[in-house]
């Protein structure tokens, strides 16, 4: 098996899903970026894939036979799909020797989030996995910030969404992958990639239910330090919010406001994964952080089931 190379010419990158977020963030953010070509787009739906192809001036692929053609132009591909059919494609990529970009969560499986992880170690290829305040350029370096000034005592993080209000027409709130897993799975993986770089791995969870799909979770980490987090996708527009707040010897830290655009924070990650395609040095958000995000969401959700 051989890794495209990315280190001669733009870093050639298929895109894999035709939905809003591919149509609206990643389509869009490669076929501007300067350091990247769109290489092409395949689809489950040839007229969809036909038509972001067109109005990105690139070819449009479907099927077996056109995954293959697509992985073979790619020195890497972006995934805008489902998680649980991401996790099988993304194996697939890897094993052609392409680099991977991924959507958060790898997998709502922790078999098929390990099945991609594993599949880019044996075929030695960079990945990263799109947890946007992880890219964003009002977040990242505040991340950064927190991680290196360390001694915290606890942490709570907050993400509350309207997703699924009666109005509620956006592609996302039509997605069935959300409305089966909820809040949990959709913005809990948001949550862990700002507080696990901040307080550590965690090593224990205690979660309950709250109303409609809210989940509650209590975390302890490797620090020491604990941290609470609430999410949900089913509240009424006037619970809607996000927030994330460390306490501890220096005081008080709050996300802050305006993290950025998506296709800002998408560039900047497809920006990450070349540079890690070119020195071979893993990003700390690669896919083996995408694991481990499923690892404790999927505690979580057993946790739950418990409840």
């Amino acid at each position: 098996m051989t890794t495209h190379a990315a280190s001669a010419g733009p870093l050639r990158v298929g895109l894999v899903g035709t939905g809003p977020w591919a149509r609206l963030t990643h389509a869009p953010a490669l076929a501007a970026h300067p350091g990247a070509v769109l290489s092409g787009v395949w689809g489950r739906r040839p007229e969809a894939a036909d038509a972001l192809a067109a109005a990105h001036g690139t070819g449009a692929y479907t099927g077996e036979a056109g995954l293959d053609a697509l992985l073979d132009t790619s020195d890497a591909v972006a995934f805008a799909v489902p998680p649980d059919i991401q996790a099988p494609l993304a194996a697939r990529a890897a094993g052609a020797g392409c680099h991977l970009l991924l959507d958060k969560p790898v997998a709502t499986t922790v078999a098929g989030a390990r099945e991609v992880a594993e599949a880019a170690e044996r075929a030695q290829v960079a990945s990263v996995v799109f947890c946007t305040l992880r890219f964003a350029g009002g977040t990242a370096g505040w991340i950064a910030e927190q991680a290196a000034a360390g001694g915290w005592f606890t942490a709570r993080a907050l993400w509350i969404g309207a997703l699924f209000a009666p109005d509620a027409s956006s592609g996302p709130a039509a997605s069935p992958w959300r409305r089966e897993k909820g809040g949990l799975w959709d913005v809990g993986p948001h949550a862990l990639s700002v507080l696990i770089p901040v307080l550590g791995d965690v090593t224990e969870v205690v979660a309950a239910r709250g109303p409609a799909d809210a989940a509650h979770l209590l975390l302890r980490h490797t620090s020491g330090a604990s941290s609470t987090v609430t999410l949900a996708l089913g509240a009424p527009e006037g619970a809607v919010g996000t927030e994330v707040e460390f306490r501890g010897e220096r005081g008080v830290s709050a996300l802050p406001g305006g993290g950025g655009d998506a296709l800002g924070a998408f560039r900047a990650a497809v920006d990450a994964l070349a540079d890690a395609a070119r020195t071979g040095v893993a990003h700390p958000c690669d896919v083996r952080f995408g694991l481990r995000l499923t690892e404790v969401l999927a505690q979580a959700e057993a946790a739950l089931g418990r409840a």
